[in-house]
């Protein structure tokens, strides 16, 4: 079998023209130099080299093994840096599973910073999955899953990413705008917008609405945040987004907000990640940023009534 080593006594002979000189630029003996040779020949049956006085000539056959030597080396080079950049963290490719719909503008502003900072690290963004998000992520067809839930599975690691609240948008001419917050009888006349999500998992239903046992007059299910939101503020209906995207679209669309409840409806962002990745240097690098950002959108937010 061919071996790197091989290879490069071919370059290091036709480079040198000498055993001496070849042997020291890879830093062997002339003996090892010569078995490691004889070793290929005998298993190729095949003559490499012929001596020519003091200096070596490849024969045909050696300089068709040269060709190949200087094709390949330098690819195993390469390819040898990039996994040695990707042990350090320097390279590599980051893939994105995405369970928050309404995530887009956060996300967007942390892989700009990312990208910035990680040049050489590319970014995939997964939305879709054949399955569920947790599954793509314990099957390794994403590195990174960003969720409002936690996932309880000894394989993996929540980190917390951030704290939001939910709150209610209506139009600022909507009868429930001159409330500083809503109760969940208020909500059954009302036609509410959601994420196309599973109402078991939406916070509206199963931290406000169902422990009243109420139901809105009717759920609607809209993916695009920009229609949803011109269906409330033409009165067409409510609808429940995270406070810190509230805040960036609720003057362009002319929509109040109001706190669900007393109390208010709190969720946690959750970067979730294999176990075995929680020490690679770019994702780690990623949810840091997703801290970052998020502490820099915070600082911002004010109720604005």
């Amino acid at each position: 079998m061919i071996e790197p080593l091989h290879l490069k006594i071919m370059i290091a002979l036709d480079e040198k023209g000498t055993l001496t000189q070849a042997a020291d630029a890879l830093f062997l003996t002339q003996s090892a130099l010569s078995h490691q040779i004889r070793h290929l020949e005998k298993k190729l049956n095949v003559k490499l080299w012929q001596r020519c006085g003091r200096r070596l000539r490849l024969t045909p056959a050696g300089q068709l093994l040269l060709k190949t030597a200087h094709q390949v080396i330098p690819t195993l080079l390469q390819t040898e840096q990039s996994l040695k950049a990707m042990g350090e963290g320097q390279q590599g490719l980051l893939r994105i599973g995405v369970e928050c719909f309404p995530c887009h503008e956060w996300l967007t502003n942390v892989v700009a910073h990312f990208l910035t900072d990680r040049p050489n690290i590319d970014v995939d963004i997964i939305r879709q999955f054949q399955f569920s998000g947790l599954e793509g992520l314990v099957h390794h067809h994403v590195d990174l899953l960003i969720t409002p839930d936690v996932s309880e599975h000894e394989r993996l690691l929540n980190v917390p990413l951030f704290e939001y609240e939910q709150v209610l948008l209506v139009a600022n001419e909507h009868p429930l705008a001159a409330q500083s917050e809503v109760f969940a009888t208020q909500l059954q006349n009302q036609v509410l917008f959601t994420f196309p999500i599973e109402k078991q998992r939406l916070d509206i239903f199963n931290q406000f609405l169902w422990p009243e046992n109420i139901e809105p007059k009717m759920h609607k299910q809209i993916e695009s945040v920009a229609i949803m939101l011109q269906m409330v503020a033409h009165q067409r209906g409510v609808c429940v987004l995270p406070e810190w995207l509230a805040d960036s679209y609720a003057a362009q669309y002319k929509v109040s907000k109001l706190r669900l409840g007393k109390q208010g409806v709190f969720k946690t962002l959750y970067a979730v990640l294999k176990k075995e990745d929680q020490n690679v240097a770019y994702i780690e690098h990623f949810i840091e940023l997703g801290n970052k950002v998020n502490a820099n959108t915070q600082a911002n937010v004010a109720w604005q009534m």
